[in-house]
């Protein structure tokens, strides 16, 4: 084997394919994009997927080996079908199978949460200040809610391959309906999508996160102060959940709401109120590796 680490990032858009040098030293050699073209269906999918691996060892000048690929939703660990994922033509699909007879080669999946997580822990905020840490939790809070854990450097995917899905716990009633079935849930509390309707109905007028943001920092808009001060609040309590059941060394959090810098403060100091501890010393870091952590994290995948 070449040592050489080869992962793809499937998205709704776009598929990005990645060549590392190795495990312990992951530079990058190669790194491609190409649409995903998802409205083509299942098997358009899986082609444009064999020709961006046909891509890139053309590129690197080596045959993959094996296979780590970041996946929108999750593989059921019962089925062996794709379960949760928003690029709809997956879903009920033998996607790592039919990979495998594609190309030919062993592929590893997970979700794009438990990606970014294990791209953080390995190569990314991580290392920086933790050179062993035991447990790492990593947040999505974007569009959605979602999350990964990694004990050891290793991915924790679970019986039924929900490992991290922290998003669908209930939070609060103030959420609503979530999508998932429920009402309530982490997602609809925390996510960006959650937060500006959020805004929508106490002020009646529509707002970008960004701008809602902005207006609680310059402390011109009451209805941005109440939604923020309760993304603070609503934080503090749904992630003192992940500390008092993991207790991780670090909580990554990635996302657009992961931009918020109030939550690396007030609510840190928020989660501490609910912690059964009399200190929090969880470390809570912003990522370090963009939007390169989903296909690094898949090569890693099959180190």
């Amino acid at each position: 084997m070449s040592g050489k680490l080869f992962g793809i990032d499937l998205g709704g858009t776009k598929i990005e394919g990645v060549v590392l040098r190795s495990a312990t030293t992951p530079e990058v050699l190669e790194r491609m994009r190409i649409p995903t073209d998802a409205h083509k269906g299942y098997q358009h999918i899986i082609g444009q997927i064999k020709t961006l691996k046909e891509m890139l060892e053309e590129k690197s000048g080596t045959s993959f080996s094996a296979l780590g690929i970041g996946t929108p939703g999750t593989l059921d660990p019962a089925t062996q079908t794709m379960k949760n994922s928003n690029t709809t033509a997956l879903n009920g699909m033998p996607f790592k199978k039919d990979l495998e007879a594609a190309l030919g080669i062993p592929v590893t999946t997970a979700n794009d949460a438990n990606c970014f997580a294990l791209a953080e822990t390995t190569m990314g905020a991580v290392p920086d200040v933790l050179p062993n840490p035991e447990a790492v939790f990593g947040v999505i809070l974007g569009t959605g809610v979602g999350g990964g854990i990694v004990i050891h450097n290793k991915l924790i995917n679970g019986r039924h391959g929900i490992g991290g899905e922290w998003g669908h716990n209930f939070l609060d009633e103030s959420g609503g309906p979530c999508y998932c079935g429920l009402s309530g849930c982490v997602e609809t509390v925390l996510s960006g999508t959650g937060l500006q309707k959020y805004y929508k109905t106490i002020s009646g007028t529509e707002k970008k996160l960004k701008d809602i943001y902005q207006a609680y920092k310059d402390n011109t808009d009451p209805f941005a102060i109440q939604t923020i001060e309760r993304l603070i609040t609503y934080f503090g309590k749904a992630i003192a959940y992940i500390i008092n059941s993991l207790d991780p060394d670090a909580i990554v959090l990635g996302g657009g709401v992961g931009n918020i810098d109030v939550l690396y403060t007030l609510g840190v100091k928020e989660a501490q109120k609910h912690i059964f501890n009399n200190t929090l010393e969880t470390l809570f870091l912003k990522p370090k590796l963009g939007d390169s952590a989903g296909v690094f994290g898949a090569a890693m995948l099959v180190s």
